[in-house]
């Protein structure tokens, strides 16, 4: 099996040139991407279609960063704000409708732990898939081979190691369950603070809300 393959197949392998040629088409894309002008939204938005493929009302806020690109599938509506950095060596999958803060990070790279095996400059990749109406905190880190379920709020600053379920809110280092997102939630703004009556009737009209 070439590098290209066994990386594919989250197996074991070595980036070697093939693999680094790859890697240059994408940095080619994010040089342009990371020095456009911040406020050529148009720009950044062909730029964003160019890099990921099929992304249908995908923005992000340079800078960016990633490995290939091509191995990150965004849903619709995908939002990632500043210095977001995602490490698509193996498949990053993500549902519609999903908000990334600043900082966040999401890593399917990884190396052996041990150190002699380490230095013999095989990695692997492991996938991670978010479902739809995801929101990633600022500084969220999400760890290789991670599965995210829908409807889920990851707190600021957390490091998700393990699998999440549908309708959780979680946070913590290494992030945990804290409770379910329910009903309750429905007209929540900031802690319990609520949503004004303005945009709450304008929230209802838009969305078609179901109250």
């Amino acid at each position: 099996m070439t590098n290209i393959e066994r990386r594919d197949a989250q197996m074991a392998y070595i980036s070697d040139n093939s693999v680094f040629e790859e890697q240059i088409k994408c940095r080619k894309i994010l040089q342009r991407l990371n020095f456009m002008d911040r406020a050529d939204f148009a720009g950044i938005s062909e730029t964003v279609k160019e890099l990921l493929g099929k992304s249908e009302g995908a923005f992000i806020n340079p800078p960016f960063y990633c490995d290939y690109g091509k191995h990150i599938e965004v849903g619709r509506n995908f939002f990632a704000n500043y210095n977001c950095t995602l490490l698509d060596v193996a498949k990053i999958k993500i549902g519609d409708n999903c908000q990334m803060a600043p900082n966040v990070a999401i890593y399917t790279a990884g190396h052996p732990i041990y150190p002699v095996t380490r230095n013999s400059a095989y990695e692997y990749g492991k996938e991670v898939t978010i479902g739809d109406n995801v929101w990633l905190g600022g500084n969220t880190v999400v760890c290789p081979g991670v599965h995210i379920g829908n409807n889920v709020v990851i707190g600021a600053g957390s490091v998700v190691t393990k699998d999440i379920p549908d309708w959780s809110l979680a946070a913590g280092n290494p992030c945990r369950v804290i409770r379910q997102i329910t009903e309750a939630d429905k007209k929540k703004l900031f802690r319990d603070e609520e949503i004004d009556e303005e945009a709450w009737n304008d929230i209802v009209e838009r969305m078609n809300f179901d109250i």
